[in-house]
């Protein structure tokens, strides 16, 4: 079935169910960026696809937000087809520059590094789900309900039953598989009982938009404060993205200040390297958290993204976990549809699980050392970790290591980001 716009509400019109015993192959529950991606990832995969979004479209299109798009990333993109609309509404950035608070050994990691035209990217977050809504437009297997919302979910041995409120009317679809893309208080994963582990840190991130009076040089810097880390993302039009760490009470503090008083802070904490500082609309501040959630799958469902794990946005990390997610379900679930597998089979989302989990832990893990070995002025860990900066500044193929395991150029890689 082709997609309808996306402000309207659309019935899904299925194939009766005595026919085949279901629906649809597969009902993507959440269409932010993380479920646009796997829709789209899954566009020539022979599966019929139903996507559900509890937000109207203007609304998640307004939303403030900006991410690190890394070099993995991207490559997914291309894979899929839709890099080329992407592309041109995002910043790249050509150095990264790393550094412990006010003392001089920089780490700069260059595109030398790795012999590429750039390192990675920053996307504002309408700048990624406009073509992503555009392109699933486009995707005659997918079905797109926005906004409706899922009120219920049964799962049987063959069958997944989803009970769906649309415009105050309840409807009833049933599929193979379900894939929970609704965030990181996820109510598919809570009603499926799926216990999670973690933490909320004793910080708070304040992000803003900011525009330097010099040139920004696609530049991005990650500089480690003991309140916290504090980074600069370049951004299109000579503006930069600012994630600002600090403890709970002094993030509120600094939020609550005019904006004189916080271009103040800003410029004390940013530096001097790009001259003044123009602060460009609203600064908003949410907690950090890290969560781990005990498994990633069940019989006939699977999670993602943000409902699968969360990290600390040190690095840019968090966007990135996700798109890897759905690029390897998607792998699997077509490779296993081709082949004539129940791609709700607990054994073929098994296989998902199995990649995922552990390179997610992995950098959940190297995320939260990198926030707490620089988050605080404890002696011997500052000698520990400013020599660890030496270090990556001395021994160049330690330096590409760390490189490519922060822009996921380290693990295993899905077919999507080799084409």
């Amino acid at each position: 079935m082709a997609l309808t716009q996306l402000n309207q509400t659309i019935s899904p019109q299925p194939t009766p169910p005595d026919q085949r015993g279901y629906d649809y192959d597969l009902v993507i529950v959440g269409g932010g960026i993380v479920g646009l991606t796997l829709a789209s990832a899954l566009k020539d995969s022979g599966l019929n696809i139903l996507l559900i979004e509890a937000k109207v479209s203007s609304a998640a299109v307004a939303k403030g937000q900006a991410y690190a798009v890394h070099m993995l990333s991207a490559r997914i993109y291309q894979g899929i087809g839709i890099w080329d609309k992407i592309r041109p509404q995002i910043a790249k950035y050509s150095q990264v520059r790393l550094s412990d608070a006010d003392y001089p050994g920089v780490v700069e990691f260059e595109t030398s590094d790795l012999g590429t035209p750039e390192l990675g990217y920053v996307a504002e977050h309408q700048a990624l789900l406009e073509p992503l809504q555009e392109f699933v437009q486009n995707c005659p297997n997918v079905t797109y309900l926005c906004p409706a919302e899922v009120v219920s979910t049964k799962y049987h041995q063959d069958v997944v039953t989803i009970e769906i409120k649309i415009a105050e009317q309840l409807r009833t679809v049933r599929s193979k598989l379900v894939v929970a893309a609704d965030g990181s208080r996820s109510p598919i994963r809570q009603a499926a009982g799926i216990k999670t582990h973690g933490w909320k840190y004793w910080q708070s991130c304040i992000v803003a938009f900011v525009k330097p009076e010099k040139p920004h040089n696609n530049t991005a810097y990650e500089r480690f404060w003991p309140s916290g880390p504090f980074a600069i993302l370049p951004l299109p039009g000579n503006r930069c993205r600012i994630v600002w760490t600090a403890p709970h009470e002094e993030a509120k503090a600094l939020c609550a200040l005019n904006d004189e008083q916080f271009l103040q802070e800003l410029t004390q904490r940013f530096g001097s390297q790009m001259g003044n500082l123009e602060l460009l609309g609203d600064r908003f501040v949410f907690q950090v958290q890290l969560m781990q959630s005990d498994r990633y799958v069940l019989p006939r469902l699977a999670l993602v993204g943000d409902a699968a794990h969360n990290c600390h946005p040190v690095g840019g990390q968090g966007l990135n976990l996700g798109i890897r997610d759905v690029a390897a379900l998607a792998q699997v679930i077509q490779k296993a549809h081709q082949t004539g597998e129940d791609i709700g089979n607990i054994r073929v989302l098994k296989r998902y699980e199995r990649w995922r989990q552990a390179e997610n832990l992995t950098i959940l893990g190297f995320t939260d050392m990198l926030d707490r070995m620089f988050s605080n002025q404890f002696p011997p860990i500052m000698f520990v970790r400013r020599l660890g900066l030496w270090f990556l500044r001395s021994v160049p193929a330690l330096k590409v290591f760390m490189l490519k395991l922060m822009i996921g150029l380290k693990g295993r890689t899905p077919e999507l980001a080799k084409r």
